[in-house]
């Protein structure tokens, strides 16, 4: 990947307008405001922009008035290891690498530190859920869009999954979607193209499968529940699902508990055994699935329908649905408890601060 990243420098006395230009000429998502001497000053995102113009400033007012002044910025004197932790330390996904007096000498991208290729995929975010169980968090924000470690438990999912390759992202929104549109947009600051599947009343699980355009892209879709916190390799699970065939993948965790008795098994009036305490294990479904193209067409638009109803409908007909259990992190944050968990666990998780 050979970017020229000098396209990105910019003047501190230019003007929020010019940045805007800048950021739509580059591929860099990112604008380097330096100083007379080509000293860095500051940064620019979309996101800093969007965040500006909402505090009423102008394309007219001056670069400087919206920019980051404290950059994350990596020396030259780093390995291409040692930037790559620093952008995963804090969820950055591209880092400007400066001198001894902070002069800009290159930028560093994700992408190209990773070697990820980019996935055609399509990864559906199931966003559309009010979230009762956790009122009143829920009263004014869709549960999606509620912070964990200081940030959107969408946005943490949307930043994995793009920094595992996949870009091409539709987020299924019906309770205050507009909260989420105004947060993602297009998804250019995040170097994604996101749409959006507006559903006028709730599908369920699954209903927003109806939802997606009928185009020639017939690579299998990636179902993400949009409040779940997981470490989960996206890009395994795409190629398990292409190497065990079947129209449907569904990830699973286990799931085990202590019953709080003694467990008494009985045949007829007499006892069998008697086990104090056992532990239950199941695997329980964690809201994440690879679907084939060809599967969706079976699912008219409108039509509400959840994701057990999709797998039972394929175990009726005799049609293969695989198993892909996780063993890194997951969290379904369903619950007040799981919200308050996901707090204490985020400061915990590589990647996360």
């Amino acid at each position: 990947m050979v970017v020229d990243w000098q396209k990105a420098l910019l003047g501190h006395e230019a003007l929020i307008s010019e940045a805007v230009r800048v950021l739509e000429e580059t591929s860099l998502r990112i604008v380097l405001i330096v100083d007379g001497e080509k000293k860095l000053v500051g940064t620019v995102t979309d996101g800093d922009i969007r965040r500006g113009l909402m505090r009423n400033s102008g394309m007219t007012d001056p670069v400087i008035s919206i920019m980051n002044e404290r950059p994350i910025t990596a020396s030259v004197t780093q390995s291409g290891e040692s930037i790559l932790a620093l952008m995963r330390q804090w969820d950055v996904l591209q880092v400007p690498v400066v001198d001894i007096d902070r002069r800009v000498v290159q930028v560093e991208l994700l992408q190209k530190l990773t070697n990820r290729e980019i996935l055609k995929n399509p990864v559906l975010l199931m966003a559309g859920g009010v979230g009762s169980r956790l009122y009143p968090l829920t009263e004014d924000t869709p549960k999606p869009m509620l912070k964990v470690g200081g940030k959107p438990i969408l946005e943490s999912i949307v930043e994995q999954l793009i920094g595992s390759g996949f870009i091409n992202l539709y987020i299924s929104i019906c309770y205050k979607g507009e909260i989420v549109q105004d947060y993602f947009g297009n998804g250019s600051e995040w170097g994604a193209n996101i749409q959006y599947l507006e559903e006028s009343e709730p599908l369920g699980t699954a209903g927003a499968l109806g939802l997606l355009p009928d185009d020639d892209n017939d690579s299998p879709i990636l179902m993400v529940n949009g409040d779940i916190l997981t470490r989960v390799d996206f890009r395994r699970l795409l190629d398990f699902h292409k190497e065990q065939g079947g129209h449907l993948t569904m990830c699973v965790r286990e799931y085990d508990f202590q019953v709080p008795y003694g467990v008494v098994e009985v045949s007829g009036q007499q006892v069998t055994s008697l086990k104090e305490k056992p532990i239950q294990k199941f695997f329980v479904n964690a809201g994440i699935y690879t679907v084939d193209k060809k599967l969706i067409n079976n699912y008219r638009k409108s039509i509400a329908i959840d994701m057990p109803d999709v797998i039972n409908d394929q175990l009726e007909q005799s049609n293969l649905v695989n198993v892909f259990p996780i063993h890194e992190y997951w969290l379904d944050v369903g619950l007040m408890e799981q919200y308050k968990q996901a707090q204490i666990d985020v400061s915990r998780l590589p990647g996360d601060q």
